[in-house]
Order: structure tokens, then sequence, then C-alpha cells
């Protein structure tokens, strides 16, 4: 998939609108300020991550159009974190090797979440949240926001993959 940041640019309304969406909700503050995620670049990136984690599970079984559209948000994922680290100063040739650092650390994130997830093991997901988003670190804000990981990833369960292909993602649980 990183490879894919090099073929031609295949994101479209739709595809901005949901990337859109899961940036903006990664953004709210209850996440920072309650949760206690680190507001920092890394924090900020983890909750992009753990958000587009969610589409990705909501549209893994899917073929055709939502496949291509699923690959079409990671693209777009990834080039706006290109884009960021070259705002930040990092020069040309350190974006790629934080770019694939950054992708191994999705990739693996997301596979220890869908495992933790499809057995709605909250203790699980629990762990791969501390290891992963709060340094080791655990307690009421890792639990709360692995409850909400669970909850919002039913409330996708129950949109329409029509809906979200067409642009339209909403986060129904209120962070």
């Amino acid at each position: 998939m990183i490879l894919s940041l090099f073929r031609k640019n295949t994101a479209t309304a739709p595809v901005y609108a949901v990337y859109s969406a899961i940036v903006a909700q990664s953004r709210q503050p209850r996440f920072y300020a309650e949760w206690l995620v680190p507001d920092t670049v890394t924090g900020r990136f983890d909750m992009i991550s753990l958000h587009m984690a969610l589409l990705f599970r909501r549209l893994r079984a899917e073929t055709g159009e939502q496949k291509e559209f699923s690959q079409a948000v990671f693209d777009l994922f990834f080039k706006d974190m290109d884009r960021s680290l070259r705002e930040m100063g990092v020069g040309d040739l350190g974006v790629p090797k934080r770019i694939q650092k950054m992708g191994n650390i999705f990739f693996g994130l997301l596979a220890a979440m869908n495992e933790a997830m499809d057995k709605a093991d909250a203790e699980a997901l629990q762990a791969v949240l501390s290891r992963n988003v709060f340094d080791g670190a655990t307690g009421p804000h890792v639990e709360a926001l692995a409850a909400y990981l669970l909850a919002e990833d039913r409330a996708l369960a129950s949109q329409p993959v029509g809906a979200i292909t067409g642009g339209s993602l909403s986060f129904e649980v209120a962070a």
C-alpha cells in the first residue's frame, strides 16, 4: 500500500469527505483533554490511525469499488502525512523513511486492533492502546478510549457501505 503513493491521484470528493470526517473526529478535544492522548504530532497521528482503522474494519470485507475506495482513502492519508512532514521541515531524503515507519506503525496497530476487536475483547484492546498510544500507561483514560472504539466500531457497522463510499461517514458516538 505504501507504494501506492506513487500511483495517480485517485482521490475523489467522497474520498476527501470521508478522510475529512476522520480527521475532524480525531481532533475532538476530549481525546486529548480528558482521555490523555498526548497532544503531539505522534498523538494526533495515533488518533487518525485509530479512526482510519475503524473505517478499514468496516470496509474490509467489501470488494470492487469499495476496496478501491478504501485504497484511495489510505493513499490520501499517507499523502497528507507526507505533506505534513514536509511542512514541519523534514527534508526530501527523510520523508520516505518516516513515511515507511509510519506505515509500519499503522499496519501493526491495525492488526493488533483487529485481533482484539474481532473478539470484542476490551482488555486486549486496552493493552493495544496502552502499548501504542499511551506509552505503557493504564487507567480509566485507556478504558474510556477502548470503550469508545468498540462502540464506534458497532455504530460504523450499521452504516451502509454505499453511504460511506458516497462520502458520508458519521461517527455516532460523541467523543
